[in-house]
């Protein structure tokens, strides 16, 4: 059986794709700082489908849980097919009103974490000739509103960048970007869910088999939903300084 390893797997989008994956014949690498819920989750993947699962509990902020990480991933005794790089957080606050030190520790996860762990991964995939990445960007990125959606921006343009350099070695590098999904990460970033309309949300599950099906098509910018493709083709043709003088009426 090939094996993924899932970053941000205890919850969420992460756990749906630790599923899918299971549920599809893959064996599986659990990424997280929370190991006790990565053990239920282990568990559950091992009870429905009969896959070999492993917990891996590491905080991607420090270098340390980061390195844990990256040997995993060049472990030749155990190859990984594919890597999901989930894992994330965010700030309810504006950029200036929140301490720099929770900043740099979504900087870190959002960004560091990804680069290292791609960089980690593409190496042993680009020899073999096979696997590939799916980093999580979301619909965020197109819109000028905080450091999440910079750092989200940045996830799509990185995947596009190493998407077509290592296009000739067979492997696939693609940015996933969804909408709204429903898990708990608002609620652990403070965000009142129900202040968002109901048919802006998606669900993990629908997310993941839509981002799957568009990494085996070989898409290198996937976002789920004809509702939010419609949304990011219109963020991406409007003139940054329209975006940036409505944003600005909306917070007088």
């Amino acid at each position: 059986m090939p094996t993924a390893l899932v970053t941000g797997a205890s919850a969420g989008l992460g756990r749906a794709f630790a599923a899918r994956l299971a549920a599809t014949g893959y064996d599986v690498v659990l990424v997280a700082r929370d190991a006790t819920r990565l053990d239920e989750v282990a568990a559950d993947l091992r009870h429905r489908f009969g896959c070999d699962t492993q917990v891996l509990a590491a905080d991607l902020t420090a270098r340390a849980g980061l390195s844990r990480v990256a040997d995993r991933l060049v472990d030749e005794q155990q190859p990984i097919e594919l890597l999901v790089n989930n894992a994330g957080n965010a700030l309810r606050k504006p950029f200036l009103a929140n301490d720099v030190a929770d900043e740099e520790r979504m900087l870190d996860l959002h960004v560091r974490a990804v680069l290292v762990l791609t960089h980690t991964a593409l190496g042993p995939m680009s020899q073999r000739r096979s696997g590939g990445v799916i980093n999580v960007s979301s619909v965020a990125g197109w819109v000028p509103q905080g450091t999440y959606s910079a750092h989200k921006a940045w996830v799509r343009v990185f995947s596009q960048a190493v998407a077509a350099q290592v296009a000739s070695s067979g492997v696939r590098v693609m940015a996933l970007a969804p909408g709204y999904v429903r898990t708990e990460f608002h609620e652990r970033a403070g965000i009142r869910a129900e202040a968002i309309p109901g048919p802006a949300w998606l669900d993990a599950e629908d997310v993941v088999a839509s981002a799957l099906r568009a990494w085996e098509r070989g898409r290198v910018v996937h976002v789920p939903s004809a509702r939010y493709k419609a949304a990011a083709s219109l963020l991406r043709n409007v003139p940054y300084e329209t975006v940036h003088r409505l944003r600005t009426k909306g917070a007088r």
